[in-house]
């Protein structure tokens, strides 16, 4: 489960990408430029403080509990506190340790799939082995990984090795769905909450590893990556292995479009143009050469996405780092959000939403994702009831005081 990477720290080893092109096994990126070390940490640098500190202070607990979503670093972190926990202190011997703990194969780091191994005697097994003390250092650490995905008997097998585990045990207990997980295992451990990493952390990471991997890239591809990844660097970063396997040096966003089957950004700003400007026409155009590259509803998601940005921009203003952008994307999208009022997107949004789901079902789809595109392009000329109300000299009739 990777989810932290970064750059090998200056002086170290650096394998060199054009390199790896002569080798018979290649490595992925998500492997190659995942962490090593607490200072590496991509994302998550408060967890990664407060258990560096607990090893300097002498407070390590027995058990922790990582949890997450998917690709945010909850293994990869379990990893680099067990390499610390056992201090191998330098040399070539050391570092041999070290990269087997990283790669999983360490004989005193012991890794276990909670979703293959989630049997009673499984956790039995287990138990039996920790109380063997570890072949060299201080302590045997076990990180199981998926751990919601223990059966019932499992989790009541260890939880008194849990509660009263010996002095050279420590557990990482490492899960995407907590809520899963006993309270009585839980009121065990140390709990830290891995958050979705930022799209402009990720973006400015995905840089870096282009930029190492000898290639370039437009910086609008690399938010697009970033916000495809939904805070997961490990999805993001395959990704962008997959617009890499291309073969292009210079990686741009419409190579990401044609690739993954996205909607062409440029087509979807020309329809808010429309949108904006009054025009239905234009907009049925846009909306029309929309359609012959994706879905009504693929279409209709990326509109509800860039109308959500403009709203946020609307209602924020344009340095709200809720949207992540590039310096030019986000200056067009300023430009757009001064054409609407927040009130006025959260309606086309509602519109929007509705005839997702009205085309799913509909037995014309195409009528009705263009009757929604007029709609929204005639929004500003549809009045509200008490405008008409007020024009024809009708005073609105107020509501009634409880």
């Amino acid at each position: 489960m990777a989810g932290l990477w970064t750059m090998p720290a200056d002086g170290q080893e650096r394998i060199d990408p054009r390199s790896l092109r002569l080798r018979m096994t290649y490595t992925v990126l998500a492997r190659r430029y995942r962490s090593q070390e607490f200072d590496e940490v991509v994302g998550q640098e408060a967890i990664a403080k407060t258990l560096r500190n607990a090893i300097d202070s002498g407070r390590v607990a027995h058990a922790y509990l990582f949890t997450g979503t998917r690709g945010v670093g909850k293994t990869s972190m379990a990893r680099i506190f067990a390499k610390a926990l056992a201090g191998s202190g330098g040399g070539a011997a050391s570092r041999e340790v070290d990269s087997m703990i990283m790669a999983g194969k360490d004989t005193d780091v012991i890794e276990i799939d909670g979703a293959s191994n989630n049997s009673v005697d499984d956790a039995r097994e287990l138990i039996a082995s920790s109380a063997y003390r570890p072949l060299r250092g201080k302590y045997k650490v076990f990180i199981i990984d998926e751990v919601h995905m223990l059966s019932t008997a499992a989790f009541n097998a260890l939880l008194k090795t849990m509660e009263e585990p010996p002095e050279h045990v420590k557990f990482i207990l490492c899960t995407t769905d907590p809520q899963k997980v006993p309270p009585t295992i839980q009121s065990r451990c140390q709990r830290f909450d891995f958050r979705n990493i930022p799209a402009a952390t990720i973006a400015e990471h995905l840089a870096r590893v282009v930029k190492d991997e000898g290639a370039t890239a437009e910086p609008e591809l690399l938010f697009q990556i970033a916000r495809l990844g939904n805070g997961s660097m490990r999805d993001s970063l395959s990704v962008l292995e997959r617009i890499m396997a291309a073969g292009d040096k210079k990686l741009s966003v419409s190579l990401l479009e044609e690739l993954l089957g996205l909607a062409p950004a440029s087509l979807v700003g020309g329809l808010i143009d429309a949108l904006a400007n009054g025009s239905p026409a234009k907009a049925l155009e846009c909306g029309d050469s929309l359609l012959t590259r994706v879905s009504i509803d693929q279409s209709i998601e990326t509109l509800v996405d860039r109308l959500r940005d403009l709203m946020v921009l609307a209602a924020c203003g344009p340095k709200t780092h809720l949207v992540a952008l590039s310096d030019a994307a986000r200056e067009a999208e300023i430009a757009r959000a001064s054409q609407f009022d927040a009130a006025g997107l959260v309606h086309m949004i509602a519109l929007c939403e509705n005839v997702q789901r009205t085309a799913k079902t509909s037995p014309s789809p195409r009528a009705v994702f263009d009757a929604l595109l007029v709609r929204l392009a005639m929004t500003e000329r549809l009045a509200d009831v008490t405008s008409i109300l007020a024009h024809r000299g009708i005073a609105a009739v107020p509501a009634k005081k409880a």
